[in-house]
């Protein structure tokens, strides 16, 4: 049973990661909920910057514990180990590796090794009642055509190391849901905060975003192929509150779940609300897929980001995803997929502020006070 004076006992991994903090903040908002994050020893400053922006109740519900989500036993001690698992009550194992430029060992080691490691300490949780998973619905790899949320093994081919390694470590889930209480979720492509815009690092659609943004004001860019493909795009805030929402659920159990969109746009669409948000003219004609490689690599986005590969897959791969059991689930809850119109004017302003904030410490560095 979980500590008294609790709501509930949270063991949170891949703290203090961009999308482990939102679920965390999640967490300790509005329930007496304690919260054990597995912290590797590198990033125990980081975390702690990631504590100091909580308030000082909240602060007080956050217990960092030096381990490793990739290691034997998480790289806990045996008495950590026992502890937790006599109060944790829930599990949201958000460690994972998502940097298309990874490599193949690492990406093993963390996606692979962490859900076999996380799965044996959720074996050993006295009064477990949920294992989240968070996973990605880029698991369905090169699929076309709808994919549902039962899909997995279906033939697909992997573009990269990261689908492959989640989709393997979604393989050890459902082997473990016999014994374990374990929910899998698969966020679509993860955008930033629709309030703020906030994000942790500009990749795969932000290539989009930066390309338009740095773009002439007059220039009509062309879209990167035909456009009319489907871009199924969720802000970190939402998967957040579904995560919550269905972590938390009893029904949830022993299912997976796409948090997605439910009125994705296309490629064409996305495209020019991007344009329109950063002041540019709306795209014009289309550019084969070999020519858009090139053009991402115009000079300056390779230091924000080195994946236009990996994008072009995801704007060319005509899919969409199923959400039966997601709908069924969060009907009549307050969760609710914001319309990307809604707040893709915070995605590019928050991107402006970035490139504003990178050329004046550029202009800083170079600037010789002596001259």
């Amino acid at each position: 049973m979980g500590r008294a004076g609790y709501d509930e006992v949270v063991l949170l991994t891949g703290f203090p990661s961009f999308h482990a903090r939102r679920i965390c903040e999640g967490l300790l908002d509005g329930t007496r909920s304690l919260v054990h994050a597995v912290v590797a020893g590198k990033l125990a400053q980081e975390a702690g910057e990631a504590l100091d922006a909580l308030t000082l109740e909240q602060r007080s519900r956050v217990n960092l514990i030096d381990g490793d989500a990739a290691s034997m036993d998480l790289g806990l001690s045996g008495a950590e180990w026992r502890a937790l698992g006599a109060e944790v009550d829930r599990i949201h194992h958000c460690a994972q590796v998502s940097y298309l430029g990874v490599e193949r060992k690492s990406a093993e080691q963390v996606n692979v090794g962490g859900a076999r490691e996380i799965i044996e300490l959720a074996r050993a949780c006295k009064d477990l009642k949920a294992l989240v998973h968070h996973s990605t619905a880029q698991v369905s790899g090169d699929r076309t055509g709808t994919v549902l949320e039962e899909d997995l093994d279906r033939g697909q081919s992997f573009r990269n190391v990261v689908e492959e390694t989640k989709a393997r470590a979604e393989k050890l889930m459902r082997a473990a849901m016999p014994r374990v209480p374990v929910v899998v979720l698969r966020p679509s492509v993860v955008v930033g905060d629709s309030q703020t815009g906030e994000v942790d690092r500009f990749d795969g659609v932000y290539l989009l975003i930066l390309l338009i943004v740095t773009s002439p004001p007059d220039f009509a860019l062309p879209l990167p192929g035909r456009g009319d493909a489907p871009l199924n795009i969720v802000p970190i805030d939402h998967v957040a509150r579904a995560a919550l929402a269905l972590g938390r659920d009893p029904r949830a159990v022993g299912r997976t779940f796409h948090v997605v969109d439910p009125a994705a746009l296309t490629v064409r669409k996305v495209f020019e609300l991007v344009a329109a948000a950063g002041g540019r003219r709306a795209p014009r004609g289309f550019i084969p897929a070999n020519l858009t490689k090139a053009l991402l690599r115009t000079p300056g986005l390779e230091r924000f980001a080195k994946s236009p590969r990996a994008l072009l897959d995801t704007l060319g791969t005509p899919v969409s995803y199923a959400s039966t059991n997601a709908d069924e689930l969060l009907a009549g809850s307050d969760v609710r997929c914001p319309p990307f119109e809604s707040y893709v004017e915070r995605l590019v302003d928050y991107v402006k502020l970035r490139l504003r904030e990178r050329r004046a410490r550029s202009e800083e560095q170079v600037h010789d006070p002596l001259g």
